[in-house]
């Protein structure tokens, strides 16, 4: 048994929301990123399309992702927000996603929550932009 893997060179296979360029610098001493400098810690930034969480993963590490919803077309329930600290979810429909990864964690959403590139430009700053 061979299991095959297809590799999308980092395209984004969600053809619900549209793509828009992402190119945000974050200054994590900036009161709004204050959590961002703890492991654990979030916030959200301008950019994208609904705007964007950024997650702070380990010493050095940071994931961001969109907040449209990635099941859903933009609409006016559609921006998801931080849940107990430890998901996203979509107030239209209360699907959850991680807030690790941004997999689907409800039955029946295909999509997992767009990602995008966080660069650590220096100890308080890091850049997020497209893949």
């Amino acid at each position: 048994f061979i299991l095959f893997s297809c590799d999308d060179n980092g395209i984004d296979p969600n053809t619900i929301l549209p793509n828009v360029p992402v190119n945000e610098t974050l200054f994590l001493n900036n009161p709004q990123f204050i959590n961002l400098q703890v492991v654990g810690g979030w916030a959200y930034s301008k950019g994208g399309i609904k705007g964007i969480l950024v997650y702070r993963t380990g010493s050095s590490s940071y994931v961001a992702f969109e907040r449209a919803c990635p099941h859903i077309t933009p609409q006016a329930c559609s921006q998801m927000s931080v849940k107990n600290s430890i998901k996203l979810v979509c107030p239209c429909d209360q699907s959850e996603f991680s807030i690790l990864d941004g997999s689907p964690q409800t039955e029946g959403v295909k999509y997992p929550a767009r990602q995008y590139r966080v660069t650590l430009m220096g100890n308080n700053t890091i850049n997020i932009s497209n893949f």
